[in-house]
């Protein structure tokens, strides 16, 4: 019978070994990385680690171990580009951001917000600029980017993600074909409440209107009353504004108290959501790409190259940089079909030395990469 206790000491003995070996190539990579900075050569040479990975692969004997080698010296490889990265200077890392004082200037500040007056995003707004502000609502989420890249507004407001539902996935996409910036975030409580005429029951609602994001926080109650017809509508408060307007008894509004407040309704049922500490994050745009010493959230947009294992490679700059991620969405690319693009968040200031090493081997090796802000979450 084999021995476990002498098999471990001769694995101690291998991985002492290889610890030592390991060291001595980083000593290695260290003159490498000093060449390619005089050279102005990139740390990333595609072509070169394939043609290593490959003949180290074949060192090896049997299908597994050729795979594990493969993997192995991967992520060796990767490990050294990530210290030859931390090499570069700091000021290599261009993301046209400017450092400001303050990014929000709220004083007579023209705001576009997404609906019609009672909307939650309303409130986003007056909670983060003040009841005075002067909020402008708009009809569509792209109306509100064109208004902030034409400079009609100062600040636009914009639903970017809920708790219980997920992201609003057509404001990603926004976020990449207009010239804006992510400028500031905004966390609200959403308390959705069934609306309808002063006088009415639940007995007598038959047709429910709501934005799609509505109806699918408040699905549970809404299988509980399966003579309920939902009905998608522009945004929770348009849903309530028509309740009012069309003064049918059968019809209810799923929308927030401000909605019933404005619109003349009543509330039939309050935290009719599933999710009873459902809330919404709120991204706020802004034309000028500027940051503040207190920012402490960026966010990304990346593409990869269509080839196994690319996302863990570009998310693995993180987690060697210690950067927390908060977030991902992956978004279809357009006219290529199964490849896709991913909308992240990670906790950092792009004054930190951590988030420029990490922007910087991201930037080398992704297909592409836009910090589209750094803000104060």
């Amino acid at each position: 019978m084999i021995d476990l206790s002498v098999s471990r000491q001769q694995i101690d003995e291998i991985d002492r070994q290889m610890v030592e070996l390991f060291e001595k190539r980083m000593e290695v990579a260290e003159k490498v990385a000093m060449y390619k900075l005089e050279t102005g050569k990139p740390v990333f040479d595609k072509e070169r680690e394939e043609e290593k990975l490959q003949k180290l692969s074949a060192l090896s004997h049997g299908e597994f171990n050729g795979r594990a080698v493969k993997e192995l010296f991967s992520q060796i490889m990767s490990i050294s580009r990530k210290y030859q990265y931390s090499l570069l200077p700091s000021e290599q890392v261009e993301t046209n951001f400017v450092k400001v004082e303050n990014v929000l200037q709220k004083e007579e500040a023209c705001v576009y917000y997404y609906g019609v007056p009672g909307t939650h995003t309303q409130q986003a707004m007056e909670d983060v600029f003040g009841a005075d502000v002067n909020g402008i609502s708009c009809s569509s989420f792209q109306g509100i980017m064109e208004a902030v890249e034409s400079e009609k507004a100062d600040y636009g407001i914009l639903p970017i993600e809920n708790s219980s539902t997920g992201g609003i996935t057509v404001n990603y996409d926004l976020l990449l074909n207009y010239d804006n910036a992510v400028v500031g975030e905004y966390v609200m409580r959403i308390d959705q409440c069934l609306l309808a005429l002063p006088g009415a029951e639940l007995s007598d609602i038959r047709t429910v209107f709501s934005h799609p994001q509505g109806l699918l926080q408040s699905r549970e109650f809404m299988g509980k009353h399966p003579e309920y017809e939902g009905v998608e509508y522009g945004s929770t408060a348009a849903a309530a504004k028509k309740v009012s307007e069309d003064k049918k008894k059968s019809q209810a509004a799923i929308a927030s108290r401000r909605a019933a407040k404005e619109y003349g309704l009543e509330v039939l049922a309050d935290s009719i959501q599933q999710e009873k500490n459902n809330c919404t994050r709120f991204i706020i745009i802004g034309k000028k790409k500027e940051y503040t010493e207190k920012s402490n959230k960026l966010a990304l947009c990346i593409e990869l190259p269509h080839i196994s294992g690319s996302l863990y490679r570009i998310l693995s700059h993180f987690l060697y940089n210690d950067l927390n991620m908060t977030q991902i969405e992956s978004r279809p690319i357009p006219s290529r079909n199964w490849e896709y693009r991913f909308f992240i968040d990670v906790e950092g200031n792009l004054d930190n030395p951590a988030v420029k090493n990490a922007l910087r081997g991201v930037r080398e090796e992704a297909a592409f990469l836009r910090v589209l802000g750094n803000f104060e979450s």
